[in-house]
């Protein structure tokens, strides 16, 4: 018996060893959110402030092995409705924010490549207000960044 529960406590240990070593964290949850924004293509392009409110679907995981960290991150507008304050029109927003990263708790190396594409939709042409924006970044061993890039851009449709 003495064998059986020393093997069963090296087995426990050797799993939380491994556990320990890749260590994954996983949230999955709806996030309520309120927020107004001017659209300046609105109300006949004169601009307006559109309020919106509804959930935002969040997915963040990351990994923990050894000295790396990495993980990624997903946000997308669930039902998320707005309304213009002037003309009454109404908007949802729509689309998908992307994050992935990697570093190195050892050394300080981290990459990290953002990728946004939200869109207001309105009633009709002209109206519809669409963000892109993809940036990437690289700090090496040293700490300096080897890589910057941001491009950003919303036009109105």
């Amino acid at each position: 018996m003495k064998k059986l529960s020393t093997l069963v406590v090296l087995s426990v240990l050797a799993l939380g060893v491994a556990a320990a070593a890749r260590a994954e964290v996983t949230t999955n949850t709806q996030v309520p959110i309120v927020f107004s924004v001017l659209i300046p293509c609105a109300n006949g392009g004169a601009g307006e402030i559109v309020d919106f409110s509804g959930n935002l679907h969040a997915i963040v995981s990351f990994t923990i092995n050894g000295n790396n960290v990495s993980g990624k991150t997903q946000f997308q507008p669930q039902g998320l409705k707005g309304i213009g304050q002037i003309t009454g029109d109404q908007y949802n927003a729509v689309g998908v924010t992307q994050d992935t990263f990697k570093g190195s708790i050892q050394n300080g190396q981290y990459t990290e490549t953002y990728v946004n594409n939200f869109r207001l939709i309105g009633p009709g042409p002209g109206n519809n207000v669409l963000i892109h924006e993809n940036a990437h970044v690289t700090i090496n061993a040293n700490g300096d960044v080897s890589v910057l890039i941001d491009n950003f851009g919303a036009v109105c449709k």
